[in-house]
């Protein structure tokens, strides 16, 4: 049953931008789930950080910032990558090594990046896109742009150096940067209670003199509006914002079936999955009359064909070519 409240809500945004939102997270969550079952089934080299589950974030955020924004990743970032409009195609083909991929191959699954749509690139170091992201606000003031940067990163890369200094410079500049922590509860195996006193990743902002905001990152609709209203706040001039967004992986840290370490339990795993980001929004777009449920059903028909063409373009692309192994290598 639709509350009135909720309705409020429904009616509130466009219906393209509702729609958008469930195409982004489907996409996310396709383009993962096929990645997972090739490098399991050993059809592709390396391991991969998947995003299953964390969907809403990254289509809440990307569906409010402009191609020229910038965004920086992390080592689980697919999901930024998809949801920022990369071609499946070169991201496949990365995964496989091959020339045809983003990086031609050398980058893989942690390195993907497309300046073209504002994507500066994930990064296999915890918490090393933050101050990628600052510089670049730091560019746009310079050079007289109103681009925003948004880094994103877990609730374990606020622990580090460089998110604290990347604050901290952001804020006494003022800079056009949305922090977004992606809080799934857990530094790689370490639950966060174990490796800080906070509750609410969100709290450290106060520390910086910058606003501090939680949303519930299992809901795109909320995460899309609360990022909405702290992109167009730095859009305007008005400095940088924290958002955390409480969410959580499916998966575990690696990989589908993961290492087997027990540090979660299965209970925990399934009351999460009872709040799939995905399922909940095409119940709210049935409900509120925004959308037919063979509407929602053709979203993913035509993204599985979408993404069973990107991998036959991966497969079919050619391996590098030994001899060029130093091109693109530098030194400083």
């Amino acid at each position: 049953m639709t509350t009135t409240a909720e309705q409020d809500t429904m009616s509130a945004l466009p219906p393209e931008v509702l729609h958008d939102l469930h195409r982004r997270m489907v996409r996310i969550r396709l383009f993962e789930e096929e990645a997972g079952k090739l490098m399991e089934g050993g059809r592709m080299p390396g391991f991969l950080h998947l995003y299953v589950g964390q969907e809403a974030v990254a289509a809440g955020v990307m569906a409010t910032l402009r191609p020229d924004d910038v965004v920086t990743s992390t080592h689980r970032g697919h999901g930024h990558a998809v949801a920022k409009g990369a071609d499946l195609r070169y991201m496949y083909a990365e995964l496989f090594g091959k020339v045809t991929g983003y990086c031609k191959g050398r980058g893989g699954s942690m390195h993907i990046n497309d300046l073209s749509i504002g994507m500066l690139g994930a990064n296999g170091i915890v918490g090393g896109g933050i101050p990628h992201a600052v510089g670049a606000a730091l560019a746009a003031v310079y050079k007289g742009r109103d681009w925003v940067a948004v880094p994103f990163f877990g609730d374990g890369a606020t622990n580090i150096g460089a998110f604290h200094e990347s604050a901290n410079l952001a804020a006494v500049l003022q800079l056009p940067v949305v922090f977004v922590c992606e809080n799934n509860g857990y530094a790689e195996f370490t639950p966060q209670d174990r490796h800080m006193l906070l509750k609410d990743v969100a709290d450290r902002a106060a520390a910086y003199g910058m606003p501090g905001e939680i949303v519930d990152g299992m809901d795109a609709v909320a995460v899309y509006l609360a990022a909405l209203r702290l992109v167009e706040r730095a859009r305007a001039g008005q400095g940088p914002a924290l958002l955390e967004a409480k969410t959580y992986r499916f998966y575990d840290h690696q990989g589908v079936k993961g290492l087997r370490i027990p540090y979660r339990t299965q209970e925990e795993i399934d009351t999460w999955k009872e709040r799939d980001a995905i399922t909940s929004l095409e119940q709210r777009l049935v409900n509120a009359n925004v959308a037919a449920q063979d509407e929602l059903d053709k979203v993913w028909s035509d993204t599985r064909e979408e993404i069973a063409a990107a991998i036959k373009f991966a497969e079919q692309s050619p391996d590098p070519d030994p001899a060029d192994l130093l091109d693109n290598v530098y030194t400083v």
